[in-house]
């Protein structure tokens, strides 16, 4: 488990813009049974979430149409909650950074690490804004 006041700065790259922080798997669950699109935000502390992952999908809410619900859960802090929303996003195997977008609970768009990794900021938010014009 990493240290709060190590994650605070990147938990609160996406809590500033709206994102809800969901703790355990009962706060996942209640996600993602909203009617809907949620995207989530499986957040790490890799460099490549600072570089890309975070900043990425902060850009893609610029998008006309955006996702109702946006939530994080944090990879490495939220064990319980992480591993519950990755439940939700097989057959994908686990990574981090990844972000998915589920429409009235049912995955419909998945940005793996492969995905985000290496990959500008603007290519995955445009990523995601395509999703949300398909989905949203």
């Amino acid at each position: 488990m990493y240290p709060a006041e190590l994650v605070k700065p990147m938990r609160e790259d996406l809590t500033n813009v709206g994102f809800e922080e969901l703790h355990t798997p009962e706060a996942v669950e209640t996600a993602l049974s909203k009617e809907g699109t949620t995207l989530i935000v499986v957040n790490s502390v890799c460099g490549c979430a600072a570089a890309n992952a975070r900043p990425g999908a902060r850009m893609s809410l610029q998008n006309a149409k955006r996702p109702d619900y946006i939530v994080t859960v944090f990879a490495g802090v939220d064990k319980d909650a992480v591993n519950t929303a990755r439940e939700h996003m097989v057959p994908f195997p686990p990574s981090s950074p990844s972000m998915a977008l589920f429409k009235d609970g049912e995955l419909v768009h998945m940005l793996e690490r492969h995905h985000i990794e290496g990959r500008p900021a603007e290519l995955i938010a445009e990523n995601l804004m395509d999703a949300y014009n398909d989905h949203c």
